[in-house]
């Protein structure tokens, strides 16, 4: 081989092994600084000290969020995204729904997706995970659950995980009382896990899932989405997958279902379901939003709407645009229906962290909403749904 083969082979793999190294440290660093994004362009209304006040006094509950996902320490506060352990405590959040995002298809879209393609698995292979969860969407929720129960642990006590009505009862009074803490909820962005068996139902069961959406971007075996190719509705498996998580103690999430699977889950649901983070049509007409027909539906079930902070589900993303989101939904079917469910660090550009939640109590007192609507909004919806359907 001549001199200037040697070094060009040399460099080239040099540059193979530091974009190697690069993929394996820095990339999936800046890729969540990426996407994962807290525009403050537009500054925040002040909160007053009666507002401040009210707002430590309230169970604040959040119905979903996808920090498991990135490769973050969780118990120290970081200089990106919107959630971990001191921002949740300084945000005096009682309640977080942590979200397993599995699977994301290429070109993810809100109109078409197909079922076939996954471009997680590079941001897997990226942050290290265990082997089986290269392939596995069911090892990829199984390891959630362990990355929740691990920072359970090294939390000092600031967090516990709830896996019954026992739990959510000692979280409460333990709020009550003044103790920092907050509980973890685990609910499945989607139900592909399951991997088509209903065997697998119970595996994340006992993994200590409490919450199941039916489906993501994409139409899977249980249920077609929104956002799908076909948007078909709850398969045979999907009725049976209902069913048993209602018998077990799993919450039915309806974000991202399609029209005709949000439909089948209403004739057939037995205990109150939510729609984890989305918005109403009324207010921003985007596919996964609600129609009034569907709020009425939700509303005769019994369950709650997380109104969420970004764009695609408020179409304004100030404070005030997402109390309009839930002014129209109290106008149409009463504020015993309203939650908070922002996507934080869901791929989503938010005006505000999960520490600035009391912004919202601000605008919400600001719109002349009552301490007892406030208290309902914030947390005391789910915390009365959960009571209802946890085990």
């Amino acid at each position: 081989m001549s001199r200037k083969l040697k070094t060009l082979a040399g460099v080239t793999g040099t540059l193979l092994v530091l974009g190697i190294a690069y993929f394996f440290t820095l990339a999936p660093y800046h890729f969540d600084r990426l996407v994962n994004v807290v525009d403050r362009s537009i500054p925040l209304p002040p909160v007053s000290a009666e507002a401040q006040a009210l707002h430590a006094r309230l169970f604040v509950a959040d119905l979903h969020a996808d920090p498991l996902l990135w490769r973050r320490d969780l118990t120290e506060k970081s200089t990106h995204g919107a959630v971990d352990l001191p921002r949740l405590l300084a945000g005096n959040v009682a309640l977080q729904v942590f979200g397993s995002v599995t699977k994301t298809p290429r070109g993810q879209n809100y109109e078409s997706n197909p079922s076939d393609t996954d471009v997680l698995t590079y941001l897997v292979i990226g942050n290290l995970q265990p082997l089986a969860t290269w392939t596995s969407l069911y090892e990829r929720a199984v390891f959630h659950a362990h990355k929740l129960e691990d920072l359970q642990q090294r939390s000092g006590g600031q967090l516990q995980v709830v896996y019954s009505q026992g739990d959510l009862a000692r979280l409460a009074v333990a709020r009550e009382q003044g103790q920092q803490l907050v509980g973890g909820l685990l609910g499945l962005e989607g139900a592909q896990p399951l991997e088509g068996s209903l065997d697998k139902l119970q595996g994340l069961f006992e993994v200590g899932y409490r919450m199941i959406g039916l489906a993501h971007f994409f139409d899977n075996e249980v249920a077609g989405s929104m956002h799908g190719e076909q948007k078909y509705g709850l398969t045979a498996l999907g009725r049976q997958v209902v069913q048993r998580a209602e018998a077990i103690g799993m919450v039915i999430d309806l974000a991202h279902a399609s029209p005709a699977a949000v439909t089948d889950v209403f004739d057939m649901a037995t205990k109150p379901v939510v729609v984890s983070h989305g918005g109403v049509r009324a207010v921003c007409e985007a596919n996964r939003n609600l129609t009034d027909e569907q709020l009425r539906r939700l509303a005769a079930n019994g369950g709650v709407i997380g109104i969420g902070y970004w764009k695609a589900a408020v179409c304004d993303s100030t404070p005030t645009g997402i109390v309009a989101a839930m002014n129209h939904v109290r106008d149409t079917i009463g504020v015993e229906h309203l939650a908070l469910g922002s996507d934080f660090d869901g791929s989503v550009v938010t005006r505000f962290d999960t520490s600035e939640l009391a912004v919202l109590t601000q605008v919400l007192m600001d719109e002349g909403y009552s301490e007892a609507d406030i208290r309902a909004i914030m947390g005391g919806n789910v915390l009365r749904l959960l009571r209802q359907t946890l085990p």
